[in-house]
């Protein structure tokens, strides 16, 4: 079973994808985002190519728990993903994501300009690994 992770921003949308049985996530891709329905016909094309049974939202939670207008946004468009992709999709907490992507990107030598495209879809890594580190037996 493959799981999509995907990190919603308001710029792009960054993917990743796990193997349920390795219990890895790796970054995919990035789309930059445009409407919703070519956003959403983008990352079912990616969830298609990796055969995906399953996607998990990263969830912006405030460092103190609450929703502010980015989660609510994320609990608005999981939904709608779910229906695109025709597979469950689950929300997960991505507090600090973004922070451990762009450390992830540092410590393997990428400057600030290099990670600005790969910043997004490390952090649906970074969520997806911690989505399956969470259901880990």
């Amino acid at each position: 079973m493959r799981t999509l992770g995907v990190d919603l921003g308001r710029v792009r949308i960054g993917l990743a994808v796990a193997d349920e049985i390795l219990r890895t996530a790796r970054a995919v891709t990035t789309v930059v985002r445009r409407t919703e329905a070519e956003d959403l016909s983008a990352i079912a094309e990616v969830a298609r190519d990796y055969e995906v049974t399953r996607a998990v939202v990263g969830l912006p939670l405030n460092m103190d728990g609450t929703e502010g207008p980015s989660a609510r946004l994320a609990r608005g468009f999981a939904p709608r993903l779910e229906a695109a992709l025709g597979v469950p999709v689950e929300l997960f907490d991505e507090r600090l994501s973004s922070f451990e992507a762009e450390s992830r990107l540092r410590a393997r030598g990428l400057s600030a300009r290099e990670q600005r495209g790969q910043v997004d879809a490390e952090a649906a890594a970074v969520i997806l690994q911690g989505w399956l580190d969470r259901r880990a037996p």
